[in-house]
């Protein structure tokens, strides 16, 4: 009798479990799409959206209007700069400050932001400062240039790096945060110069050739690494121009290096 009455109440238990209806699965953000967006869009002269992005900055739009920090009217999918000031906002009630509230999508903050409404998918981490070549860059930055190095069977004088706050006032601040540094094009012809140029944006920076013609600097070779999470304003700025065809210039003029294909880092392994 016991075992048959044992038997029942196991059937019951399973029944229930059967007839429970499975928690529905929470919807993904790709980071990656998230962040090209956000270093895209707000430099675009209209509201287009950037291609594989809008479902993803859809959800993170809703996140910040369910915070009362967005307007409904700016839940679009395109990655504005209503957009970024409401993350930035974001980014400040959980505690951060300068670059960190800059609005452009830490893993951190994504991911809090998601917390029971989407998880993160295709994270970003700039990783720590290191010195490389005698100057300051991340861990990202650093593998991105050796593969450069590689491509070209050659080695880098970096002249500047990154997290070098107010130290050239030339720079207009895009060398202050991440994923940003400068090259000596000594010694190299006009070929080779161009050869680095597009090396570098094989694997994923914003690659100019800077002249003194352009500006009170000696010739160079500027370079920002995308999607760096840890980028400057100016420095998000200057990648979302190169994607647009610019040439991260003040006077936002027609990309005058060479021309490939444009990927992120991550975008270059997967290739």
């Amino acid at each position: 009798m016991r075992r048959r009455i044992a038997a029942v109440a196991l059937l019951a238990v399973l029944g229930s479990a059967v007839a429970a209806p499975a928690r529905a699965a929470l919807p993904t953000v790709d980071m990656e799409a998230v962040i090209k967006a956000a270093q895209i869009d707000p430099r675009r002269p209209d509201t287009a959206l950037t291609p594989g992005a809008q479902a993803s900055v859809l959800q993170v739009e809703q996140a910040l209007d369910a915070k009362n920090l967005l307007d409904p009217a700016y839940v679009d999918g395109h990655f504005g700069t209503k957009t970024v000031e409401a993350y930035a906002a974001y980014q400040r009630s959980l505690g951060y400050s300068g670059l960190d509230a800059s609005g452009l999508p830490g893993r951190t903050s994504l991911q809090l932001l998601g917390d029971g409404r989407y998880t993160v998918t295709n994270t970003i981490t700039p990783g720590s400062r290191v010195t490389y070549r005698g100057v300051t860059v991340n861990t990202r930055t650093k593998t991105m240039l050796a593969a450069a190095e590689t491509l070209l069977s050659r080695t880098f004088v970096l002249t500047q790096g990154s997290y070098n706050a107010g130290g050239d006032p030339a720079s207009a601040g895009t060398h202050d945060g991440g994923g940003v540094v400068d090259i000596s094009v000594s010694g190299m012809s006009g070929a080779t110069r161009t050869n680095v140029v597009r090396a570098l944006r094989q694997v994923g920076f914003a690659a100019w050739l800077r002249t003194p013609a352009q500006a009170d600097w000696p010739y160079h070779i500027h370079a920002v690494a995308i999607s760096d999470t840890d980028q400057s304003p100016q420095a998000q700025h200057q990648a979302g121009d190169y994607y647009l065809g610019q040439n991260g210039l003040a006077n936002r003029g027609p990309d005058d290096g060479p021309q490939v294909p444009k990927v992120t880092w991550e975008e270059h392994q997967r290739a």
